[in-house]
């Protein structure tokens, strides 16, 4: 060695190749030496032992290292008979350090697993099962009849003894008749399948599998006539489509998924129940400490059952167009008979039987002639009513109300007036009014008059104005473009996630009543929706008549138009009519595919609804102060932002809760003081000190009463109801954030239009027979539609499979269940609240503005 280590510094090539002989000749003769060594012991301790075995028989065997066990099986296939084979193992030996490894060699398709199975299941926790069953896969055979073998393996590397039992049987009833209930067991280590083949003239089925108690968790999987079949808890979803289930689960295959035209139905028990809402277990304290599984035997029934036919299809598309068309319908003869009466009406109206038309003209035009308007109070006129007759009461006015004004508005002569709208648009700004120091204190003066008429609140020129209003319209249909196309474009992602990935936990539908038509998977649910959409336009239909009528009569100078009624102010009804529309079509995009990630898209545009309701109710009577496009916009926008907030982060969260109901009560204080001063006050370094002032003034001092009482009613009662949600929001923690916003904006609307009716009955007016039917018909189908909505088919606050315990089947024509009806029902009760709102004042058209009150 000594000199091969000297070679490397003097080489030498002959000494070289000697020392290299000398080292590794012995070495190649002691590995040659090894291998034929063991090559013979490995002869001579191999043990391969076959047998030809027998079916439902239960064979107890050993086995240990160096002994392979081959069962020899051979059965009958038949093409017209699909015959299911079981392999059932139970290990006896205890604490086997080395598993034994069985393997199914087949025809067409090889199965092999290691018993005890080891299943895993969230955080790496390892269960161990030591009773295994598996179904062995039949590939579809081409003759009427074939004896096939299949073969056994069984070994291990224990160098110990291994005691276990080994059965192989045919499996009753493996194929699934239709309608036919059949109850099976299953476990983790012991899925089950059937096979269930497609009857002649039927397109489709539903798979619907129950069981009596919640847990454990299970999977449901639909997979085609192939193998291998993924029936673990771990390879389950690699294939077909597949949902997790407690008590229910139901799937609708379609023929034309299946080429053979059938498929397998793969039942899986789940090591944990985690994915099902329940339990989670303790973290395991070492990395390979095995959990206990305890029991987790389910037991199941499964039964198949066609699913509706194609003219079930059509009859539910054409009874959801005839109750729509047939409201269009109900409109044109409605239309008929007005526009037949109309002139006649409008003639008595304006004539009164009893008064001649001079006496009409003095009445309703003429009292405030040659007066400022501050010197005649809204009380010293009573309202006109159909005969002509009136109400009078003593002139009441306060100090500011009575300062000798001349706001040179009223004095002018109505010839004047009706020049003056025919002026150029271009001549007249909407803030023309703000820009001068006395107009501003003129405002000061009108809106803090302790009794208003709409007069006071109509000065600016209605053609500014309703520019001002159309913008409402013009912003909602940009906000519904820019909207629209992303959540289209979602919901075609999600629905095509879903149909290549199987999983069916993604969407939460009613799967009991789910018919899918083409890629869409309840297509029920989205055809429901069209209500919105086609009573929205028809909404925005009979806006667009009124609005001609009124535009025709300004054109021509009509006085009814010019100086009495509610100005008609139409751009927020054609706000509205859009938000109806948009709210079918997101609607309908979130019921492609519904979950709490998208369900923002069903509530966002019923924000927009109720908020421009609202803005609506209160520009009747206050045109001229009413908030801008923007602001209003600006405030539905944060709302929205909010719920998705609340969404994302609400559940649960007491830091969210306290700062969402710091912030609402804020936000309701500061608009009732914005209401109670008709917007005459400012926010500013010394809004403190003024509140203080008012407060030591009014309520310690004096101890006087408030000045607007009407006013305070509403916004006290409408703070204790926002303080009241406020309260409980923070306290209950609602988990769906988005219907908690919505319903306190549905009671804010709620309770400004309760507090608008009486006060319009409180001054005098009345409501006319149309508006009332339409009060009336709008509250009852309300009240229907609110039922079908708490029935609760589905929802997205709970895991999938808990969800799917709330199915129902289908309620109306075996094709719409009971959310569709909440569809039809609320687009018609919002129909009908628009209509209201658009005819509520209809009776005080011929009605001076001087006489119509303000609250």
């Amino acid at each position: 060695m000594l000199m091969c280590w000297k070679s490397r510094h003097k080489p030498y090539p002959g000494f070289l190749s000697t020392c290299f002989k000398w080292i590794f000749t012995p070495l190649w003769l002691l590995t040659f030496v090894l291998n034929l060594s063991c090559y013979g012991l490995a002869t001579e301790t191999n043990t391969i032992v076959q047998k030809d075995a027998q079916f439902d028989f239960t064979y107890n065997d050993e086995v240990k290292t160096g002994i392979q066990t081959i069962y020899a099986f051979n059965h009958t296939v038949s093409r017209n008979k699909t015959e299911g084979i079981r392999v059932w193992v139970n290990l006896l030996s205890e604490n086997t350090k080395s598993p034994i490894l069985f393997v199914v060699r087949q025809k067409q398709a090889v199965l092999s697993f290691q018993v005890p199975l080891i299943l895993r299941g969230l955080y790496q926790r390892k269960y161990q099962y030591t009773q295994v069953g598996r179904t062995l896969c039949q590939p579809p055979t081409r003759t009427l009849a074939e004896t096939q073998y299949f073969y056994v393996d069984v070994s291990t590397l224990s160098s110990s003894v291994i005691s276990y039992q080994l059965r192989i049987s045919r499996v009753d009833r493996f194929t699934l008749q239709t309608d036919s209930k059949f109850s099976f067991t299953a476990t983790p280590s012991q899925p089950q399948y059937f096979k269930y083949d497609f009857p002649d003239g039927v397109d489709s089925v539903i798979v619907k599998v129950n069981s009596l108690t919640n847990f454990p968790c299970s999977v449901m999987s639909i997979q085609d006539i192939q193998c291998p079949v993924y029936d673990l808890d771990n390879n389950v979803a690699f294939i077909g489509m597949y949902q997790t289930m407690t008590k229910t689960s139901a799937i609708t295959v379609q023929r034309k998924d299946f080429p053979s035209n059938s498929f397998y139905v793969v039942h899986v028990v789940k090591t944990e129940d985690e994915a099902c809402g329940g339990p989670l277990k303790y973290y395991p304290l070492l990395p390979d400490q095995l959990m206990d599984p305890g029991n987790r035997s389910k037991t199941l029934e499964v039964v198949v059952s066609p699913a509706i036919k194609s003219e079930v299809y059509v009859m539910g598309m054409l009874f959801c167009l005839g109750i729509f068309l047939s409201f269009y319908v109900l409109t044109f003869l409605m239309a008929c008979v007005e526009n037949k009466r109309g002139p006649q009406r409008r003639e008595g109206l304006a004539h009164p039987a009893d008064m001649s038309p001079a006496e009409t003209v003095q009445c309703d035009f003429c009292p405030f002639a040659g007066k400022g308007l501050v010197n005649a109070s809204p009380y010293e006129y009573g309202s006109v009513a159909d005969n002509g007759s009136t109400f009078s009461s003593e002139a009441i006015t306060d100090s500011i109300a009575s300062a000798d004004v001349n706001y040179g508005y009223m004095e002018r002569s109505l010839g004047s007036v009706g020049c003056s709208r025919q002026d150029s648009l271009s001549s007249v700004e909407e803030d023309d009014y703000d820009t001068l120091a006395d107009i501003d204190s003129d405002k000061n003066i009108v809106r803090t008059k302790k009794y208003l008429c709409v007069s006071d609140l109509a000065r600016k020129d209605k053609r500014i104005l309703s520019k001002k209003y159309q913008i409402y319209f013009w912003n909602i249909s940009t906000i519904a473009v820019f909207y629209a196309l992303p959540v289209i474009q979602l919901v075609i992602t999600y629905q095509t996630v879903v149909n290549v990935t199987g999983n069916q936990d993604i969407c939460y539908y009613n799967f009991l009543c789910a018919h899918p038509l083409g890629a869409l998977s309840s297509f029920n649910n989205i055809l429901s929706n069209l209500g919105y959409v086609m009573l929205g336009l028809l909404f925005l239909l009979i806006v667009l008549q009124r609005d001609i009528t009124h535009n025709r009569a300004l054109v021509r100078n009509d006085l009814a138009a010019l100086e009495c009624g509610i100005p008609k102010h139409f751009g927020l009804f054609y706000a509205m009519g859009t938000a109806l529309m948009m709210e079918g079509l997101l609607s309908a995009c979130y019921h492609v595919c519904p979950n709490y990630t998208n369900f923002q898209f069903d509530t966002s545009f019923m924000y927009m609804i109720a908020g421009l309701c609202m803005l609506k109710l209160y520009q009747k009577r206050h045109p001229d102060i009413n908030a801008s496009a923007y602001t209003a916009y600006a405030c539905l926008a944060a709302v929205i932002f909010f719920s998705v907030l609340g969404v994302v982060f609400g559940k649960g969260n007491t830091v969210f809760w306290i700062v969402f109901s710091v912030i609402h009560i804020l936000f309701t204080m500061l608009l009732s003081t914005q209401l109670y001063y008709m917007g005459r006050w400012r926010f500013d370094s010394g809004v403190f000190r003024r509140t203080l002032q008012i407060i030591y003034t009014d309520c310690i001092t004096h101890c006087s009463g408030p000045m607007y009482i009407d006013r305070m009613v509403l916004l006290v009662m409408g703070n204790i109801v926002n303080w009241s949600l406020a309260a409980y929001g923070l306290i209950e923690k609602p988990s769906d954030f988005a219907s908690y916003l919505l319903a306190i904006a549905i009671c804010n609307l709620l309770l400004y239009f309760a507090f608008y009716i009486i006060m319009k009955l409180r001054s005098g007016e009345r409501i006319k027979c149309f508006a009332l039917v339409c009060i009336l018909f709008t509250a009852v189908v309300w009240g229907f539609a609110l039922f079908f909505f708490f029935q609760g088919l589905s929802t997205w606050q709970k895991t999938p499979a808990e969800s799917r315990e709330h199915n129902r089947d289908c309620i109306l024509l075996s094709f719409f269940d009971d959310h569709d009806i909440w569809h039809f029902l609320s687009s018609i009760a919002m129909f009908g609240s628009f209509l209201v709102l658009l005819t509520m004042d209809d009776d005080v058209d011929y009605v001076p503005r001087d006489k119509i009150y303000v609250f």
